[in-house]
C-alpha cells in the first residue's frame, strides 16, 4: 500500500494497494513523497526492501495505518492485526510533520 503525502498534490491522501508474492515475482517501487505500509497475508513471511539512502532515525515518520481520512481498505479485520507500538502510536496524516511538496507533473 502506498499513500501520496505530497502537499498540494491532486492525489494527496489517496492510496493504492497491490498484492505482491514470490509466485507472481512482482515488486513495488515507492517514490519519494509517498508513504508505504504492508501487511502479510501468510504466516512466516519475510519482506525485503531497498531504500534510496542510509537509515536516519531523525527522518523517520509514521502515519496511522487506520487513518480514517485515508480510508485504506485493508484485506482483513483490523482487530486481527499485530501492530507495532510505533505504528499504533503514529500520527494521522493531517498531523504528521511532512516536508514533501508536489512540484507538478506526474
Amino acid at each position: 500500500m502506498s499513500v501520496d503525502i505530497r502537499k498540494g498534490s491532486p492525489t494527496y491522501g489517496k492510496w493504492v494497494g497491490l498484492e505482491i508474492s514470490a509466485d507472481k515475482g512482482n515488486q513495488v517501487f515507492v517514490p519519494k513523497g509517498f508513504a508505504h505500509g504492508f501487511v502479510t497475508l501468510e504466516p512466516n513471511t519475510d519482506i525485503y526492501y531497498k531504500v534510496s539512502s542510509h537509515y536516519a532515525r531523525e527522518e523517520e515518520r509514521a502515519i496511522r495505518f487506520d487513518d480514517p481520512a485515508i480510508g485504506i481498505d485493508w484485506p482483513m479485520d483490523l482487530e486481527a492485526l499485530v501492530v507495532s507500538e510505533k505504528d499504533r502510536n503514529a500520527f494521522l496524516l493531517a498531523d504528521v510533520d511532512n516536508n514533501y511538496e508536489y512540484t507538478g507533473g506526474k
